[in-house]
């Protein structure tokens, strides 16, 4: 059925306007004043913005992690993006070596089937590079449409990449076309202060955020934003979380190397202190990156408004406190990393974002969707609102006040990172190629309603230009 939205105030990226538009088969139709069309359901968008739907670059659904699995699955993980204002999720297939790239891939297209309600797709974790895994990367980047590659520097003996396995990442994604991403901390270091810490007898989770400290992520960032250079190829650091990796990453874009810099709501909202809540309530916070001392809060905010950092992901990868975080009850390494973020990515940003003045509203826009729409090759089909482009669009009530809890949230764990904060600004209705989600605040979507995204290549996205990578 056609709808036409009248009477709201379109945002995009680059304008901000009054117009209605018109949705026609998923699409985007027209956009202009006064618009009319012949049997099209009306919604009226009084008082309300209109943004192009949320895109959550960072996710991590029914994933398995320190012998146990995220809480959220697609379902309950997209139901609950959709309820935030993200319409598109990417998230992260994680591989075992020796095991080819095809497995991996077709286990999470397995996980994902019938479930997710909003459109998805996959980065691809590179934990070798060999013979075999060069030899299937054109098929991954061609056929399956996955276009960006992730290389853990952290998590020693588990998930961390030797930096010849960087490097050689990095050229083949220059070859193919596709975009690097890192966890970018030392986990050499990492591991060292972690034994040196429990041995000491230092176990609550103070100690995670303590032995991951900030220059640990600021010389990992600088190296792999070197090597990225080296390789005349492109990187995408993921979760950024202080004043030290912004620097590597400015001075990287400085030199003219094709870097970018992602942050998360956590680290603009909440520092380390968190950690230190009495009867283990710090383990719902730990996670890696570390929460930083709060004054890293305003140089993220800063580096978001000048340009350093260009996209805001979730990381979303959440796990019940009861059962799940307690198993680190005594070891703070056995705490499974990882929080509930996904569903106030969105208001967060623009709460403290937009309404405090740190950023404008077009920014906000670019960086919670548009930005990660062109990096990710999925520009201009998602992250705008334009005639042509993919109807997901989130109709947002910039005047209602509420407080963020795990009471009213919809994610399935059983607490919320921000619990109690209060936000100004809602998503009250949200549709998916042209199709209600959410409805005046209720899930009128279903499973399975997600499509599969296959993207394009990075080198692709003519709307990446390399003068970009240039500002700071």
């Amino acid at each position: 059925m056609k709808k036409l939205i009248k009477n709201g105030t379109i945002v995009t990226a680059s304008d901000t306007f009054s117009a209605d538009v018109l949705i026609e088969d998923g699409k985007i139709a027209a956009i202009g004043l006064n618009l009319s069309a012949t049997g099209a359901e009306v919604v009226d968008a009084k008082g309300c913005y209109v943004f192009p739907g949320g895109i959550d670059p960072h996710t991590h659904l029914d994933m398995p992690f320190g012998g146990t699995i995220t809480k959220d699955d697609f379902e309950t993980g997209t139901m609950a993006a959709a309820f935030g204002g993200t319409t598109t999720i990417i998230d992260f297939c994680l591989t075992s070596k020796g095991v080819p790239l095809s497995e991996s891939i077709k286990t999470w297209h397995e996980k994902s089937k019938d479930k997710a309600v909003i459109d998805y797709g996959f980065h691809l974790m590179i934990g070798e590079i060999n013979d075999k895994v060069l030899n299937e990367l054109p098929k991954v980047i061609n056929e399956d449409g996955i276009t960006s590659f992730k290389v853990f520097m952290a998590y020693k003996n588990v998930l961390q990449a030797d930096d010849e396995t960087l490097f050689r990442t990095l050229l083949a994604a220059k070859e193919h076309g596709g975009l690097v991403m890192v966890h970018a901390e030392n986990g050499d270091v990492i591991d060292f202060l972690t034994k040196r810490a429990l041995a000491e007898g230092k176990t609550d989770p103070i100690y995670h955020a303590l032995t991951r400290p900030p220059e640990v992520e600021g010389e990992a960032t600088g190296r792999a934003s070197q090597l990225a250079g080296l390789a005349n190829s492109q990187l995408y650091v993921v979760h950024v979380s202080c004043g030290d990796a912004v620097e590597r990453i400015a001075e990287a874009r400085l030199k003219g190397f094709d870097v970018w810099g992602e942050t998360c709501p956590q680290y603009l909202v909440l520092d380390q202190t968190a950690l230190e809540k009495p009867d283990f309530e710090g383990a719902k916070y730990v996670w890696s990156p570390p929460l930083r001392e709060k004054k890293h809060q305003e140089l993220l905010w800063n580096a978001l408004k000048s340009g350093a950092l260009q996209t805001i992901g979730s990381d979303q990868c959440s796990f019940d406190f009861k059962g799940q975080k307690e198993l680190g009850r005594g070891d703070f390494t056995k705490i499974p990393n990882g929080g509930p973020i996904i569903e106030d990515r969105f208001s967060i940003m623009y709460s403290e974002g937009v309404k405090k003045g740190r950023i404008s509203l077009n920014q906000f826009v670019d960086i919670i969707s548009t930005r990660s729409a062109k990096l990710f090759g999925l520009f201009p089909q998602k992250g705008t609102i334009a005639v042509g482009s993919d109807a997901d669009i989130v109709i947002f009530d910039p005047n209602i006040e509420r407080e963020l809890s795990a009471e009213t949230h919809h994610m399935a764990v059983d607490y919320n990172a921000f619990e109690g904060m209060k936000v100004q600004g809602e998503p009250v209705s949200v549709l998916s190629r042209g199709e209600f989600v959410v409805r005046n605040k209720q899930f009128v979507g279903k499973a399975g309603a997600g499509k599969y995204l296959k993207r394009k290549k990075y080198n692709e996205s003519s709307e990446v230009k390399q003068s970009e990578t240039l500002s700071i």
